[in-house]
């Protein structure tokens, strides 16, 4: 491997930087993001429970807020310091609070969709300098030796296929990652929905 990477030059090193970054995030990614995290079952009922039994104290808003909590919890809490307001009113914190929330949802995966869109272009970076590393000694025997010529194209190849690996996992994981967080956002917006309709009588916990 470490004969393959100074084969490819110095180029390869802005691939390998990406490839890291890109696993970092998806690591992070796929552990702050599990479902457990985020909306674990039963917190609707735990939230109504103690809502009905002893009201909106800070003990209870302490809970919900505290930054170990699972994201849903807070949402909650925005919603519980407005519940003596109108619906409109307590439905509009909570609405705020979820903009909020899927900001913290959203983290890194900009990132992640760079690197999957720039690391094909880093990868020909790298071709082209290897390219222009070759022709650049044209004058010797490298220009009119056509195996020669050919080996050295094939190596300056090599940052055009890492960038390549890079980039397939990184979008694939993206593309998941994005379509996990529009799954938890509406299943957010549902529970959200619920505990108004609750609390105001609407519906039945």
């Amino acid at each position: 491997m470490y004969s393959i990477i100074q084969a490819a030059g110095w180029p390869i090193w802005l691939l390998i930087v990406s490839s890291i970054a890109a696993l970092a995030i998806i690591i992070e990614r796929a552990w702050s993001l599990r479902s457990g995290n985020i909306i674990p079952s039963g917190l609707l009922r735990e939230v109504v429970q103690e809502y009905r039994q002893h009201g909106v104290n800070e003990a209870l808003l302490k809970k919900l807020i505290d930054p170990r909590a699972p994201l849903m919890s807070r949402v909650f809490a925005s919603g519980l310091k407005n519940v003596g307001s109108s619906r409109e009113i307590m439905k509009e914190s909570i609405e705020e609070a979820g903009r909020a929330a899927s900001i913290e949802l959203e983290r890194f995966l900009t990132t992640l969709g760079t690197i999957a869109a720039m690391s094909p272009l880093l990868g020909l970076f790298g071709t082209v300098v290897g390219m222009i590393e070759i022709f650049g000694a044209g004058g010797g025997s490298t220009g009119q030796n056509p195996a020669e010529l050919a080996h050295g194209i094939s190596v300056a190849l090599y940052n055009t296929a890492f960038g390549i690996i890079v980039a397939v996992p990184s979008m694939a994981f993206y593309r998941h990652f994005r379509t996990k967080v529009d799954q938890l956002l509406v299943e957010m917006e549902q529970q959200a929905i619920k505990l108004v309709e609750i609390l105001h009588g609407e519906r039945q916990g």
